[in-house]
């Protein structure tokens, strides 16, 4: 057997060495890669690069699964008008049959470099991640992994790219990649391996405010770089600016080091571009609505971001999990530890908010009582597919429509995996009698010198005996236990252990009324179990609930209410009238082109989640929320 193996690897070899034959040409000069933005506001970025080739085949490679996006969801139909030239002359290119990321061509005899061009046409659709709208009149979000190509055979570590960049004349920029040049419009950047490249995304625009958020003391510099639609949505008080420079000083006591030489929150505000945030190394590329930092109800919604992405930078960026660390990006990646690399993150980020001062601890408690519903009543799902399936499943469920999310389930290895680490919190507290908690495995799995950016894979017994160096527990057996469940309760074993109890009243929370007025709907989730739009169309209807048995579902349309003009108050004073009547509740829907009447029994009135506190029990939570850094 050992013979025969060896064998199979050196045929491999072999036919790498074969089917690549520039290898060595690639390993003496940079990769050059030219981007010119000039014509962003038209929507289309052009690039050209320069490729040190041998003659021979080559196979060429689109990013195809994109770090921190978790799928093969590289925006290949977005790159046009490729042209591939060596001394001039064009070089046939064939798209392989089975990957569409994937180009097969030959160079010519006596070649020694390639010019290839192309084109990528920015989408209008403000959906999905890096690959939705980044571009509008006044600004762009450039990521590297639409405007490259890599030749096979070499790990995207290995490779390395000097890249430019131009820019519409008076822009400004932020990025994490360090910039050899500047004349004018035209940034020269220092050669970096692909990866690198990659991991440093450049925010541009006209209007563009740079905000210094580097706590005293502190030896590495963090910056949040702000490019909006308007000048006035640049407009960020002195007070949120300190809860900035707070969550950079609480991350610091809450890792105990760093690992990167400066930090880049690339913030874009913008109503036309998708909304989302996205780690690097040393940045995030984070996106919400324009007037985010001057709207109340806007930053509140936005608290969260800005802390889940910072905390990606140890877990997720230094710490990965081995399946998720692919050495180039056409091999797939196995995503069921995102419970860790995301779940982790979520719970983390949330405290941060919290300690930061970016929420109160009014808030953070109320968020975490509607993730405790939500997960629970809220998602019937969860009897039939368990937690982990959600992050086996996340390459298909991040790109899932929000109808029947409640049945089918969504990405919620995010949210419930909060309730998760919660419990693993008090867990440690029970077993160390009191002197541990999380944070102390956060500086013992995230710690070690800061030498820039770097990975460092896991598994999951790697965290496992982590674990076990702050608290001896069966943490393998605890873990299996709640990933694997389907029970349709939620895990609410942290909440009750930090001293709290999950209860439903007839007030609807601030946290939760803040949500609806941003996203313009209508939350009965917990009464009748329908979640609409402003306008009455059904986003979502809960299987098994009052409206679902009446016969509605996602994508009707409430006309009228008890034969009233539907509104959301009118829906809401009826449930609520419905506690002192025998009346049904009558609905007339629009159900495509046809309408009728769905009558609902419910006398229930409006049900939304709380926390209140258990008698006779310490409030661990209040423990956990206190912050670790002088404000």
């Amino acid at each position: 057997m050992t013979i025969s193996r060896s064998r199979v690897l050196i045929v491999l070899l072999l036919s790498m060495l074969i089917r690549v034959p520039s290898l060595k040409a690639q390993s003496q000069s940079p990769i050059i890669l030219e981007v010119d933005a000039t014509q962003a506001p038209q929507k289309i970025i052009h690039t050209h690069m320069i490729m040190p080739v041998s003659p021979g085949p080559l196979t060429l490679y689109y990013p195809k699964w994109i770090p921190g996006e978790h799928a093969p969801d590289g925006p290949i139909v977005n790159m046009v008008g490729l042209k591939v030239k060596a001394n001039g002359k064009i070089v046939p290119w064939r798209r392989d049959l089975l990957d569409m990321f994937t180009f097969h061509l030959d160079v010519p005899q006596g070649v020694k470099t390639l010019d290839i061009t192309f084109d990528y046409v920015e989408p209008e659709v403000t959906s999905g991640f890096s690959a939705g709208a980044s571009a509008t009149d006044k600004l762009v979000v450039i990521s590297w992994n639409q405007n490259v190509l890599y030749p096979a055979g070499r790990l995207a570590q290995d490779l390395i790219y000097k890249a430019s960049l131009k820019l519409p004349e008076g822009w400004k920029f932020g990025t994490a990649l360090p910039v050899e040049s500047q004349n004018g419009n035209q940034i020269e950047f220092k050669p970096v391996s692909l990866n690198r490249l990659v991991d440093s995304p450049v925010s541009a625009g006209e209007y563009y405010r740079v905000i210094n958020v580097t706590p005293p003391g502190e030896p590495i510099h963090h910056e949040i770089d702000i490019a909006a639609d308007s000048e006035a949505a640049l407009n960020m008080s002195p007070e949120l600016q300190k809860d900035y420079t707070n969550l950079v000083a609480e991350s610091g006591k809450l890792f105990g080091t760093r690992h990167y030489r400066d930090y880049h929150f690339l913030l874009t505000l913008s109503n036309h571009v998708a909304h989302f945030g996205l780690e690097h190394h040393e940045s995030d590329d984070s996106r919400t609505n324009e007037l985010a930092l001057i709207d109340p109800q806007q930053r509140l919604n936005m608290a969260m971001l800005l802390p889940h992405e910072f905390v990606h930078s140890w877990n997720g960026k230094f710490r990965r999990p081995k399946d998720l660390s692919p050495p180039y990006y056409e091999e797939p990646m196995k995503t069921d530890m995102l419970w860790v690399y995301e779940g982790l993150t979520e719970y983390l980020g949330d405290l941060l908010t919290e300690r930061s001062g970016l929420w109160t601890p009014d808030q953070y408690r109320e968020n975490l009582a509607l993730i405790a519903a939500r997960y629970g009543s809220g998602r019937p799902g969860r009897t039939w597919r368990p937690l982990i399936d959600t992050a086996d499943a996340a390459q298909i469920l991040y790109f899932a429509p929000n109808q029947w999310v409640n049945w089918r389930r969504g990405v919620d290895f995010y949210d419930e995996s909060v309730l998760i680490w919660l419990e693993v919190n008090t867990i440690i507290n029970q077993q160390t009698h009191g002197k541990k908690s999380l944070d102390d495995f956060c500086r013992l799995f995230y710690g070690g010198p800061n030498e820039g950016p770097q990975l460092k894979t896991y598994t999951f017994q790697d965290l496992v005996n982590a674990l076990n160096q702050i608290a001896p527990y069966d943490w393998a057996g605890f873990f299996h236990k709640r990933l694997e469940s389907t029970s349709p309760e939620a895990p609410l074993g942290g909440i009750e252990a930090s001293g709290w109890k999950l209860v439903f009243t007839s007030e609807e929370p601030a946290l939760m009324r803040n949500s609806e007025e941003v996203h313009e709907e209508i939350d009965e989730t917990y009464s009748i179990g329908l979640i609409l739009k402003n306008d009455g169309t059904v986003e979502d209807s809960i299987v098994n609930k009052p409206a679902y048995e009446a016969g509605i579902s996602p994508g009707m349309k409430v006309v009228t209410v008890n034969n009233r003009q539907f509104t959301p108050e009118v829906l809401r004073q009826a449930i609520r009238a419905g506690t002192t009547s025998k009346e049904p509740l009558r609905l007339l829907v629009l159900n495509d082109d046809y309408y009728k009447t769905c009558t609902i029994d419910y006398h229930g009135g409006e049900r939304f989640p709380h926390l209140v506190r258990e008698a006779g029990r310490p409030d661990l939570l209040d423990q956990m929320l206190k912050p670790l850094a002088a404000h």
